[in-house]
């Protein structure tokens, strides 16, 4: 397995939940990680909390110059890149009857299309390094919750796209993988408005632990260990990785 240590990795969404929890682990392991996302206050504290192996660059994955600045910031920082982790996301949910497809519409652009033209300007930088891509996929794939439709989608359409680019940027030598968290307490239930405050949010999803075959809810560093894995594991690609617990087993604990 590669080394970790001076590998330059890019994460969006890393200035909270599990793109910060990477950060933090990465850059604890010797990597120079380049932090990405669209407010300057936590990005400041994540890195003078990590230290001098890590950088931010302020930007949204949404717009086509912020990519470029994301890219650009991760060579300055780490001389080149070996990986990226696409976790910038954010959620929408409701009844069909009451969706808005203006909002569709921008969860798609954030959660597949910033993505994904992310990966594309860093693929000839990947492709020197024969590095990889880890995208973050979601077990809403997996089980059916009423009014999540939006946000299955695009974690679907994302978990799809992970098979096509490994097949297609294979002859290059970069891989490309995706994690599946089950139940992880980030801040993104919050932003999106489906919970008023970070208590809330949790004691929601800690009503879900008796649902995952392990009793409880995950950490951020546990997806962190699987996002390790899968930049190091030199013949591994293509993969969905299910890092939930057992959530997606679909049983109950007795």
């Amino acid at each position: 397995m590669r080394a970790i240590n001076d590998m330059s990795i890019l994460i969006t969404g890393g200035g909270s939940g599990i793109g910060l929890g990477a950060a933090e682990h990465f850059a604890a392991r010797g990597a120079l990680v380049t932090i990405t996302g669209r407010r300057s206050e936590p990005l400041e504290k994540a890195s003078k909390n990590i230290g001098d192996r890590c950088s931010f660059v302020i930007g949204d994955v949404t717009k086509s110059a912020d990519r470029q600045a994301m890219i650009d910031a991760a060579i300055k920082h780490g001389g080149g890149i070996d990986a990226l982790l696409s976790v910038a996301g954010n959620f929408y949910s409701g009844s069909i009857s009451d969706l808005e497809e203006d909002r569709f519409l921008e969860l798609f652009h954030t959660n597949v299309v910033g993505g994904i033209m992310l990966a594309q300007l860093a693929k000839p930088h990947l492709a020197d390094r024969k590095g990889c891509i880890v995208f973050v996929g979601s077990v809403h794939t997996q089980i059916a919750h009423p009014g999540a439709s939006p946000y299955a989608a695009t974690k679907g359409a994302i978990e799809a796209l992970t098979g096509v680019l490994a097949a297609e940027l294979g002859s290059d030598g970069i891989r490309v993988s995706c994690v599946r968290p089950g139940a992880v307490h980030t801040e993104l239930i919050v932003r999106s408005g489906l919970m008023k405050t970070s208590e809330d949010a949790l004691a929601r999803l800690e009503s879900m632990a008796s649902a995952h075959a392990m009793g409880r809810i995950g950490t951020v560093e546990e997806i962190a260990e699987a996002f390790e894995y899968l930049v190091r594991a030199e013949w591994t690609t293509g993969d969905v990785f299910n890092v939930d617990g057992g959530l997606s087993l679909g049983i109950t604990r007795a």
